[in-house]
C-alpha cells in the first residue's frame, strides 16, 4: 500500500477547511455522496496538489446474503478511476436485504457460514474494482449469540481467504470495548496488522443506557489515541485518517485534532 500520512475525511461542509489545513497527507470521500462525472471542485483542487483521495463506500452490504449490487460496484469503481485513487474502502457489515435498508452498518454474525458468504462477496467486489479494496471493522451496539469467532479472528480469516486489505477503525475498537466488553488490545493481538491499508480515528460521546456512540462529532478521546499508539507500536500503518461528520468545529480545532493524531503516532516510535 502507498504511504498516505495523516489525513481527514473530506465533507462538502468543510471543503475549504480541508484545502487550508496544513500537511494533509490524504483525504477520504463518501463514495455515495459524489458523482464521478462531476467531481466537486475542492476534490479537483486537492488532486491537482497531488493529495490522494480514497472513495469510502457505505452501501455495498458485503455482509449480506445477496451478492453486492453491480450498479453500486460500478459507481465505486468509477469514483476510483475519476479520482485516480490508490485504493477504495468499504465495511464488513450488513446494510440491506432486497429493497429493505437497515439505515445502519450492522455487524455480521461471525460464523463459518457467514464468513464464506462474505468472502464470496468480497471476491466479487475485488473483481469489479480497478484498485485494491480495504475493509473496515464496524462499531456495534450488539453481538450475535451464534458467533463462533471474535471479530479479529473473522477479519483475519477473511484476509487469508481473499487477500483483501484492512481499514482498522480504532474508534470502533474502542466502541466495542465500551459497549460489548471486547478488549481492543486483544483485537490488535489477533488482527493481521501487516495487511492494514490505513486507520480511522474519531470521537463520540455517551448516549442512552450508558452506550458509547461513535458519532464522529467530538474531539477524539485520549483512550482512542492510546489504542492508535498501541497499533502503531506493532506496525507502521500507511495512513491514519480523522473522521468528523457533523457539528463541525473551527479550522483551528480540526488542525489541533490532526496534530493530536500525529503525536499519538509519534509516541509509538
Amino acid at each position: 500500500m502507498p504511504s498516505l500520512g495523516v489525513g481527514i475525511g473530506w465533507r462538502p461542509e468543510i471543503d475549504r477547511t480541508v484545502e487550508r489545513l496544513p500537511d494533509v497527507g490524504f483525504v477520504e470521500v463518501i463514495a455515495e455522496n459524489i458523482g464521478p462525472e462531476h467531481l466537486p471542485d475542492s476534490l479537483t483542487v486537492l488532486r491537482g496538489r497531488g493529495v490522494p483521495v480514497v472513495p469510502h463506500g457505505v452501501g455495498l452490504s458485503l455482509g449480506g446474503a445477496e451478492p453486492p449490487d453491480p450498479a453500486r460496484l460500478a459507481h465505486l469503481a468509477a469514483c476510483a478511476e475519476a479520482l485516480g485513487s490508490p485504493l477504495v474502502s468499504e465495511h464488513v457489515a450488513f446494510v440491506r436485504a432486497g429493497d429493505l435498508s437497515a439505515g445502519h452498518l450492522l455487524p455480521v454474525p461471525r460464523t463459518r457460514e457467514a464468513l464464506s458468504v462474505v468472502a464470496d462477496n468480497v471476491r466479487r467486489a475485488q473483481d469489479a474494482l480497478p484498485v485494491p479494496l480495504a475493509l473496515e471493522n464496524v462499531a456495534a451496539l450488539f453481538g450475535w449469540p451464534q458467533d463462533e469467532m471474535t471479530e479479529a479472528q473473522f477479519l483475519g480469516e477473511l484476509v487469508e481467504r481473499t487477500g483483501v486489505s484492512l481499514l482498522i477503525d480504532v474508534a470502533n475498537l474502542y466502541t466495542n470495548q465500551r459497549n460489548l466488553g471486547l478488549p481492543a488490545v486483544e483485537a490488535l493481538d489477533t488482527l493481521p496488522l501487516t495487511e492494514v491499508a490505513y486507520v480511522h480515528v474519531a470521537g463520540g460521546h455517551v448516549g442512552g443506557h450508558g452506550l458509547w456512540l461513535d458519532t464522529h462529532t467530538e474531539s477524539v478521546p485520549e483512550e482512542v489515541l492510546e489504542i492508535l499508539t498501541e497499533l502503531c507500536s506493532r506496525v507502521a500503518p500507511p495512513g491514519v485518517l480523522l473522521e468528523w461528520d457533523a457539528a463541525y468545529p473551527s479550522d483551528a480545532v480540526l488542525a489541533g485534532e490532526l496534530d493530536r493524531v500525529r503525536e499519538a503516532v509519534a509516541r509509538a516510535s
